[in-house]
């Protein structure tokens, strides 16, 4: 079909239609501009990061040596707010209720969603509403006692809780994590009854826990390495495949016959899952830089702890919902069910 146009009129739409288009693509970017500019100006102000446990706790460490490198990496002040209670959940509904924009981070232990979820009726979805963008450092817990405690071993503790039924005590840094559900599996492992006392974490109970007031407790050892060094407390096995290097004297529950007692705890770094993905890519890099840093982590050596794995978000939320259906059927067969707050 021949053009209703002559050619010269064919040249000149020809034009006006490049013109049109070019003007139109200009605009466009134009509108873009701005957009992309606030995103990368990200942090545009000071970026919190929350922790559920008190200060001076392991959650506080790790969330403080971030803190720290964050803010000399980003030129941006970052403030880490302690906010314990009710096995970190107040933190983490403070967190949720920010706007996701990256400017609210939460440090919390992998317990956030493998384990506080099966004993507390939690008011979110563990695998929807938080993400973890990165594993920051991890370690198996310490089984440690009073130094008036007669035992050296695992064996003996539980002889001494065998001579002394229902009298023993063990304290956690929050129940519903590993340190509370590490006594439940000791007692049906050995047929023992070590009483379980919470705390609001571990500074409080490790504080009890030297003065006497309870007998045992499942700690990290961040937190209980400078009181074993002191003479305040002492170990009696470590958690996890290997001894862990801080306490090289201190053998592993599993070489003491009590191998499923081999848990391995990890703090991540979170974020709401709808926080725009080139800010979550650039916190991540960020936070990975500043956790390989040699400084940071011959610090985490000294707290005894390894350095967090590469792992990305996507295969840290495989291993949590690994991790959850197996602390679900340890739970579930401990008769152990989810309970609302303070019931």
């Amino acid at each position: 079909m021949r053009s209703m146009f002559h050619p010269g009129r064919r040249r000149a739409l020809t034009a006006i239609t490049g013109a049109i288009t070019g003007a139109v693509t200009g605009a466009t970017l134009l509108a873009a501009a701005p957009a992309a500019v606030a995103q990368a100006a990200w942090p545009a102000k000071p970026v919190r990061i929350l922790i559920g446990a008190p200060p001076g706790g392991t959650s506080d460490i790790v969330a403080r040596l971030l803190a720290e490198g964050l803010q000399k990496e980003l030129g941006q002040t970052m403030v880490v707010e302690a906010k314990p209670g009710a096995a970190g959940l107040i933190a983490a509904q403070d967190f949720l209720g920010q706007p996701a924009d990256g400017h609210t981070l939460l440090v919390a232990p992998n317990a956030l969603v493998t384990e506080i979820p099966h004993v507390i009726k939690v008011r979110f979805d563990p695998f929807r509403d938080v993400r973890p963008l990165a594993d920051l450092a991890r370690s198996g817990l310490v089984f440690v006692g009073h130094p008036a405690t007669p035992a050296k071993g695992v064996a003996e503790v539980v002889a001494f809780a065998k001579a002394n039924p229902g009298k023993v005590s063990y304290a956690s840094y929050s129940a519903g994590t590993i340190s509370h559900t590490m006594g439940l599996t000791l007692n049906k492992a050995a047929g023992i009854d070590l009483n379980h006392v919470p705390y609001k974490g571990s500074p409080p109970a490790l504080q009890d826990l030297a003065g006497g007031h309870v007998q045992l407790m499942f700690d990290g050892p961040a937190t209980s390495l400078p009181m074993i060094k002191g003479g305040r407390i002492k170990a009696f096995a470590v958690s996890g495949p290997r001894r862990n290097p801080a306490l090289p004297d201190v053998p592993t529950f599993a070489e003491q016959g009590f191998p499923m007692l081999d848990d391995v705890a990890w703090m991540g770094l979170w974020v709401k899952p709808d926080v725009p993905a080139d800010v979550q890519a650039r916190i991540r890099q960020a936070t990975l830089k500043v956790m390989s840093q040699p400084a940071v982590q011959a610090r985490l050596a000294e707290l005894g702890n390894e350095p967090g794995t590469r792992a990305t978000p996507e295969e840290l939320a495989q291993s949590l919902r690994t991790a959850s259906d197996k602390q679900g059927t340890t739970l579930r067969a401990l008769g152990i069910k989810p309970q609302d707050l303070g019931g």
